[in-house]
């Protein structure tokens, strides 16, 4: 035993007494004492633009550790201590003609080695700055994770997370995940989709209704209920082998009150009235507001969304950038081709320039698309890149999604005939595009996560829904379908209930009775819906001039309305009959454009018809027409 004590003090004696550059480590690649808890981010990629990074450094008393590295392809800069010793952040830059490599972090207490971690430098996989974003040739397909399809039971249930699952809670976990989707991509694609926009699939671990995904407790971390990172990064590559792109659901403006940085923060303004929650007055318009007061505008931009949502200030430096940081780590990573931002103006304005900056500037051909419920263009078009504004300010985010034209359209379908009424309201409000830098560039949808589904929207009218569908695969912009809106899911028993419209895919768990992937047991009417959707979005897939085409709009009459996308000598002439009864529609007054063509090509019935002098068109229908 006395031996084992005199070889113990000689050891330490060892260690201890050389200086700085000459300390006797342990075994390299070793974790010496386990003190450091996260490394964030974990990695980076050489060849990126961004070489200049924030690591941030958390575990137990850690402000004391000194850091080096000692590696040809990184320079350390320097690292600040902050407020809470459980944190370090590391400013390192990564030199130029950089070769992937394992770079060792080594942290040392009194010149003596107590940790270490890699910090692995990757290749860039081949054209990855060159990711092509979402655009106007496709058609995207909004999945919530959890209600799609379970393809791997064994995941429902983690015993390290606060929730159980709980099918028969419409607000529970259903076990929906990555897997589900991967095992059904063959799906999406035969309809006619060309993206995936996923609900946020980062870990949420919260202690009820958790399974929606916006309130996140590991930026860097895919919720295990739904699979890994790994995993994510297999759905990325699948689906780009079957020509679909995938869209990461992000929220830069607030995390889930679990978050571990919420519940040990580094500093005492890593959020927004960090000490006492304050709820946003969600006064969005304060940001365009010319008479806004001060307090106005605060109370909106730094309260929090909800109790269980603080709101991150993005106006700390570190902050702003560990945001940053991790958008492009996700898209470099996984692969993206967009991101969807949740809640975008309740976020600080100048931070989410910078952000959208950061990362155009990295993925020139990226897409991102902003989440501003208003009805108002002017709001919306505040936010899209280009645009001029009255108050100087200067954004790079490219698309918005188009609420005022959903709200208008929506409300189109279902009013009486009098006066400012019916295809009046969406006329108008595309009236409005002149505001809009790009209006070809906007996401347009009949419905989302958000709001009741668009069966339930038009009163279960199935000419109504088709009519609907038509519009949005036809009209400028983005389109975008929600989950089971091709077998007509719908939400009455409770239209605002997210819980209900958020429903179960039939056929996504095993047992169900019903299966839509392949068809049984969904009713005639379902069945007619799923080939309707796929006529009508293969027809889009390869139809150059529904994706740039020139749009021109003829004012409604009577109940009709019709407009024509239009490039080089190709046209598509697309008319709505709101009427219950059929119509007769004189062609004279569209002479301007059809000119001297006798015939057109109905897409939908698939027949020639003339329309030379009138055309027939069913009452509550609508009609495509190719016209060369």
């Amino acid at each position: 035993m006395k031996n084992i004590f005199i070889l113990m003090f000689i050891s330490v004696f060892l260690i201890s007494c050389g200086n700085d550059s000459k300390v006797i480590k342990s075994e390299k690649n070793v974790q010496l004492f386990d003190l450091i808890e996260r490394v964030e981010p974990p990695n980076w990629w050489v060849e990126m633009k961004t070489k200049n990074l924030q690591i941030l450094v958390y575990g137990n008393s850690i402000s004391d550790l000194i850091p080096k590295i000692d590696n040809s392809n990184v320079m350390l800069n320097s690292y600040e201590k902050v407020k809470n010793e459980n944190y370090l952040f590391l400013n390192i830059s990564i030199l130029d003609n950089a070769k992937p490599d394992e770079i060792e972090i080594d942290f040392y207490r009194n010149s003596v080695l107590v940790d270490m971690r890699i910090f692995n430098l990757l290749e860039r996989e081949q054209n990855a700055s060159k990711v092509e974003g979402f655009n106007n040739s496709d058609v995207m397909y909004l999945i919530t994770p959890d209600r799609f399809a379970n393809g791997n039971p064994s995941n429902d249930d983690v015993k390290e997370m606060y929730e159980r699952p709980n099918r028969e809670n419409n607000r529970g976990l259903h076990g929906g995940d990555i897997q589900g989707i991967i095992n059904h991509l063959d799906y999406i694609k035969d309809l006619g989709f060309t993206t995936i926009w996923l609900n946020p699939i980062l870990e949420n671990n919260m202690k009820k209704s958790s399974y929606h995904g916006y309130s996140i407790t590991d930026y860097y971390k895919v919720d295990p209920r739904f699979g890994t990172n790994d995993l994510f990064k297999e759905l990325s590559h699948s689906a780009k082998e079957m020509d679909i792109k995938l869209v990461m659901d992000m929220i830069p403006n607030h995390c889930g009150s679990e978050h571990w940085f919420f519940k040990d923060p580094p500093m005492d303004d890593w959020f927004n009235n960090q000490s006492e929650f304050k709820n946003t007055s969600h006064r969005r318009e304060t940001i365009q507001d010319i008479h806004a007061s001060e307090i106005d505008k605060k109370e909106h931009a730094d309260g929090w969304f909800v109790k269980t949502m603080p709101d991150i200030n993005q106006k700390n430096d570190k902050m702003s950038t560990y945001l940053i940081q991790n958008t492009l780590w996700w898209i470099e990573y996984a692969g993206l081709s967009g991101i969807r931002v949740d809640t975008y103006p309740y976020s600080d304005k100048d931070f989410m320039t910078d952000w959208t900056y950061a990362v155009m500037n990295e993925y020139p051909i990226f897409n991102i698309v902003g989440e501003e419920w208003s009805d108002n263009p002017a709001v919306i078009s505040y936010w899209q890149k280009d645009k001029i504004n009255h108050d100087g300010y200067v954004s790079y985010l490219p698309t918005l999604m188009d609420f005022p034209l959903q709200i208008s359209f929506a409300e189109a379908l279902l009013d009486d005939f009098n006066w400012g009424k019916g295809f009046v309201k969406p006329y108008k409000t595309l009236a409005s595009d002149f505001l809009y830098p790009n209006s070809n560039n906007l996401l347009i949808f009949p419905d989302n996560h958000d709001m009741a589904r668009f069966y339930t929207q038009v009163n279960n009218d199935i000419d109504l829904f088709k009519m609907g569908i038509i519009y949005y695969s036809t009209m400028r912009g983005i389109p975008q379908f929600y989950y089971g809106t091709e077998i007509l899911m719908n939400s009455d028993e409770n239209p605002g209930d997210h819980g209900l419209i958020r429903t179960d895919f039939p056929g996504g768990w095993p047992g169900d009775k019903i299966n839509a992937f392949n068809g049984n047991g969904l009713t005639n009417k379902e069945l007619e819906t799923q080939m309707f959707f796929k006529q009508v979005l293969n027809w889009r897939k390869s139809n150059e001039v529904i994706h740039n085409g020139n749009l021109i709009q003829f004012a409604p009459k009577n109940g009709i309305y019709s407009f024509f996308r239009i490039l080089e000598n190709k046209m598509v002439w697309v008319i709505f009959n709101r009427n219950t009864s059929s119509k007769t529609l004189n062609t004279s007054r569209f002479d301007e454009l059809i000119k001297n063509n006798e015939f057109a090509n109905d897409v939908l019935n698939k027949k020639r018809i003339s329309i030379s002098e009138t055309i027939s068109i069913n009452g509550k229908s609508a009609l495509i027409l190719e016209i060369e």
